[in-house]
């Protein structure tokens, strides 16, 4: 199967959601998490309960913020965010659904409200009491420079990073949203996940039971490609940039 079997695909289709995992921007150089070599790998995950009510653990969490442990921030977009990119502005799809939390969907030009982020964003953090925003380069000075651990400035909340943490609730607007752009696209097309992460994982299946046309675009076996219509084995960049034309 090939790009030129996802383009006829696109072209059949009136409503197409794209649902991105972490495959789409190893080609971008920001690790993965699972894989060997990925983040999980070189260190452990920080429970949000841990987080919470452990100073040393918001200290830790900090830490790896600033010295960019993870390397989830500071890429550019890859070939693939670009051809994804390009089938929003179309119109022939109206969001994208992604696992990320790199915000390289919207730094390709994908317009905020049409990113729907099922983990987060790392690009900045967010009050827990009262969900104020902040921007990571207002909190690194405090931090770096004086070992002050970030609190809101409005309600000097806690404030962490915008992710969703392992034991940290699914948000509801995203997971909803998701959901109703699910149940709305004729085409369904997974690019660089291993569809392994539930409540995420669900949605293609989702898609499928709703008389939508599934794709499958990874480099590795997934759990679902026996239901899926098209699987697509090989680099994401070069695929997508040949089946979704400037």
């Amino acid at each position: 199967m090939s790009a030129s079997d996802l383009k006829a695909l696109i072209d059949a289709a009136d409503r197409v959601v794209v649902f991105t995992g972490a495959g789409i921007s190893t080609e971008s150089g920001i690790p993965d998490f699972r894989s060997p070599g990925g983040v999980w790998s070189r260190m452990k995950p920080i429970q949000f309960q841990d987080f919470v009510r452990s100073e040393d653990m918001r200290r830790e969490a900090w830490t790896r913020v600033f010295n960019k442990t993870a390397g989830w921030t500071g890429a550019s977009p890859n070939a693939g965010h670009h051809a994804v990119a390009s089938l929003i502005a179309s119109g022939k799809a109206r969001a994208v659904i992604t696992q990320n939390v790199d915000n390289l969907h919207q730094d390709s030009g994908i317009p905020p409200e049409q990113v729907i982020e099922l983990h987060g964003n790392a690009s900045y953090a967010t009050c827990l009491s009262c969900g104020a925003r902040h921007e990571l380069e207002e909190l690194e000075p405090g931090f770096v420079e004086r070992g002050e651990i970030p609190l809101c400035f409005h309600c000097a909340g806690l404030l962490k990073t915008a992710t969703i943490s392992f034991g940290q609730p699914m948000p509801e607007g995203p997971m909803a949203r998701a959901e109703a752009e699910t149940l709305a696209a004729d085409l369904f097309i997974v690019v660089g996940s291993s569809l392994a992460v539930r409540p995420a994982a669900d949605f293609p299946v989702v898609a499928k039971q709703n008389g939508a046309r599934l794709v499958i675009l990874n480099r590795e076996e997934t759990p679902l490609d026996g239901i899926a219509d098209l699987v697509i084995r090989g680099e994401i960049g070069p695929v997508l940039s040949a089946a979704i034309p400037d």
